[in-house]
C-alpha cells in the first residue's frame, strides 16, 4: 500500500515537472506587426490662406495673423483627412457612442447647442462647448480656462476625461490598430512604417490638423471688408460702435475682448457673470486655476464669428438669446473686485442695442457649415 501511494507521487511529480518543463521552454505568444512599408507615402501639403483685409472706414483692420502650426505637425491632405475621421469616429469612446464631433457639429458652428455638454455616461460638464471656427489661429491657451497650451495638447484630454468619452489611450490605439482602414491612413498621413508605430501622440497630431482647418472668412462682415456689398444701416452703426468709429452712435466697447478680424482678442476677462465679495468667492474660478487668484473668474472670449449659430451663451451656457447676452452686459454684470473695467462702462438704449445684433448678425457664414470637407465621412 506504501508502495502504491510513493508510486502514485513520483509519477505526479513527474507529470507536472514536465508541464513546468514545457511552459518555461514555451516562447509567449508574439504580437503580429503588419509591415506598412508598400503603402505609398506621398505627403501633399495644405496650406491655410486668409485674406488680409484692411477697412477703408477711417481705421485699417490688423491683417489676420498666421495661423501657428507646429514644425513637426505641418498640414498636409492625408493628416487632414486621418483627422477628420478620427474627429468624427465614436471609437475614440470606452461604449463607442460619442466623438469629438458629439459636442462639435457643424450645424451649430462646431459646438452642440447645449448649455453645457455630457458625456457617454450621462453626466454634464462644467463648460458649455467652444466653437471650433478658427480654433487654428489661438495661440494662448485653449479650453474657457485656457489649460491647454496646444491643439496637438488638447486633442489628447477627451477620450481620457471620466466625464466626456471615458476611455483609455491604449484601448483606442489597440482598436485603431486593429482596423480595417486606419494602419493604412496613418501610414499615408505619417510615413509610419509598422502598425506598432500608431501612437496617440499621431492620433491627437491629426485631429489637430482637421481642426486647423476648420475655418471661416466667408460672412457678410468679410463681404463688406472686401468692398463687396455694403451694410444696412442698424449694421453699419452696430459695427461703428462696436470698434468706437468716428461717427458712431455710442461706444460699445466690444472690440476689447472681441479684436477685428478673429473677432477674438485671443485672451481671457471677467465679463461680470458671476457675483463675488473677494476673489476666492467665485463659484467657478475659470483661468484662475491655472494662472493663479488675480484672474479667478476669468473665460476665453470666445469667436463671435458664427455668434448667431452658437446658442446658448457664455462659459456657462445660460444665456439663450443675443438679446439677453446684450441686457446683460448693458445692466454692467455681477460686481466683483476683477470685473473688467469696461463691463459697467456699456450704456446702449434699444436702438443701438439692436444695431450691435443686427451686425453680429453679419458675422454668419453658413458656407463652412455646408462645406463637404468639413463633414464627417461616415
Amino acid at each position: 500500500m506504501k508502495l502504491d501511494c510513493l508510486k502514485y507521487w513520483i509519477l505526479s511529480f513527474c507529470v507536472v515537472a514536465v508541464f513546468a518543463c514545457c511552459e518555461e521552454e514555451m516562447p509567449p505568444p508574439v504580437e503580429q506587426d503588419v509591415d506598412l512599408t508598400d503603402i505609398e507615402y506621398d505627403p501633399i501639403s495644405v496650406a491655410i490662406n486668409v485674406p488680409p483685409y484692411l477697412l477703408q472706414v477711417g481705421q485699417n483692420i490688423p491683417v489676420i495673423p498666421q495661423m501657428p502650426i507646429p514644425d513637426d505637425n505641418m498640414l498636409t491632405e492625408d493628416g487632414i483627412e486621418l483627422g477628420r475621421h478620427l474627429f468624427y469616429d465614436s471609437i475614440l469612446s470606452a461604449d463607442s457612442t460619442q466623438s469629438c464631433s458629439s459636442c462639435h457639429l457643424p450645424s451649430g458652428s462646431f459646438t452642440d447647442n447645449l448649455a453645457v455638454s455630457f458625456g457617454i455616461d450621462g453626466i454634464p460638464g462644467t463648460f458649455s462647448s467652444m466653437s471650433l471656427l478658427n480654433v487654428g489661429f489661438y495661440d494662448n491657451g485653449l479650453f474657457w480656462d485656457g489649460r491647454s497650451n496646444s491643439l496637438e495638447e488638447q486633442a489628447l484630454l477627451p477620450v481620457e476625461d471620466e466625464i466626456e468619452l471615458h476611455n483609455t489611450w491604449p484601448n483606442v490605439i489597440t482598436k485603431l490598430k486593429n482596423h480595417d482602414t486606419y494602419p493604412t491612413m496613418f501610414r499615408k498621413a505619417f510615413g509610419i512604417e509598422k502598425e506598432s508605430e500608431i501612437t496617440k501622440e499621431l492620433a491627437a497630431k491629426a485631429i489637430s490638423q482637421f481642426e486647423r482647418s476648420i475655418y471661416s472668412f466667408e460672412s457678410k462682415f468679410d463681404k463688406y471688408l472686401r468692398g463687396e456689398i455694403l451694410f444696412e444701416d442698424d449694421e453699419l452703426n452696430g459695427f461703428e460702435m462696436f470698434l468706437d468709429l468716428p461717427g458712431a452712435s455710442n461706444d460699445a466697447h466690444c472690440s476689447h475682448c472681441h479684436a477685428i478680424p478673429l473677432l477674438t482678442s485671443n485672451d481671457y476677462f471677467n465679463n461680470g457673470l458671476q457675483e463675488a465679495a473677494t476673489l476666492e468667492d467665485f463659484a467657478n474660478k475659470g483661468r484662475g486655476l491655472i494662472t493663479g487668484p488675480a484672474q479667478n473668474g476669468f473665460f476665453r472670449a470666445p469667436t463671435l464669428r458664427n455668434i448667431e449659430l452658437t446658442a446658448p451663451y457664455m462659459h456657462d451656457g445660460s444665456m439663450a438669446t443675443l438679446e439677453e447676452v446684450m441686457d446683460h452686459y448693458i445692466s454692467g454684470g455681477k460686481p466683483s473686485p476683477n470685473r473688467d473695467t469696461f463691463i459697467p462702462a456699456i450704456d446702449l438704449d434699444p436702438y443701438e442695442k439692436e444695431s450691435l445684433i443686427a451686425f453680429m448678425k453679419t458675422l454668419t457664414d453658413t458656407q463652412v457649415i455646408n462645406e463637404e470637407r468639413l463633414k464627417s465621412p461616415f
